[in-house]
């Protein structure tokens, strides 16, 4: 696992140790960051199930101004700290330990908002539709914020989630990547 490109291109990222976690390859990170625009110029970014972080390191990499990871486990907050300390810019990235709702629950009291959220939780748990509607209800998402879920090929996501349109979906190998934007309501 790496930086693929950006400022902290080519830096080597430590995987979380053990089974519990499943990191975004290379190539599908690369293959996302191609179709949602290569290079960013500020915002901030979320990753609710961070695992390693390498995702939310490459969106800082490639221009995002900061970007908040959450996970629950242990291993893997230990992780992307180590992975975090390797860009020599922590001030750039807020680290929280906590459920997926609980941390929505958080940021929805201090006042953030994101231009980008990656989702990939546990394939089995499928709760993406949940995440969604959280996001949009506790009013976490900017005007025409991307959300970026990744699924196995067996998990199906519907075209039509309330305030959100299905901009592109793509498919590599056992992984489906699905990006939608954010539809304010009127």
């Amino acid at each position: 696992m790496r930086v693929i490109s950006g400022k902290f291109g080519k830096r080597s990222l430590r995987a979380v140790p053990g089974r519990l976690t499943r990191p975004t390859t290379d190539k599908v990170k690369e293959s996302l960051f191609n179709m949602i625009g290569p290079y960013f110029d500020g915002g901030n970014f979320l990753d609710l199930f961070a695992g390693s972080g390498g995702v939310a390191i490459e969106a800082v990499s490639r221009g995002f101004n900061s970007a908040t990871l959450v996970d629950k486990q242990y291993a893997a907050i230990k992780t992307i700290n180590e992975n975090i300390k390797l860009t020599r810019e922590p001030e750039r990235f807020n680290v929280y330990k906590m459920t997926a709702e609980s941390a929505l629950n958080k940021l929805s009291k201090n006042s953030i908002s994101f231009d980008m959220v990656f989702l990939d939780p546990p394939y089995k748990q499928a709760k993406m539709i949940n995440d969604l509607a959280n996001l949009s209800k506790l009013k976490l998402l900017n005007p025409g914020a991307l959300v970026i879920c990744e699924t196995d090929n067996n998990t199906v996501l519907a075209d039509d989630v309330p305030n959100y349109q299905l901009i592109r979906q793509k498919e590599y190998g056992l992984t489906v990547v699905s990006i939608y934007k954010f539809m304010e309501d009127d």
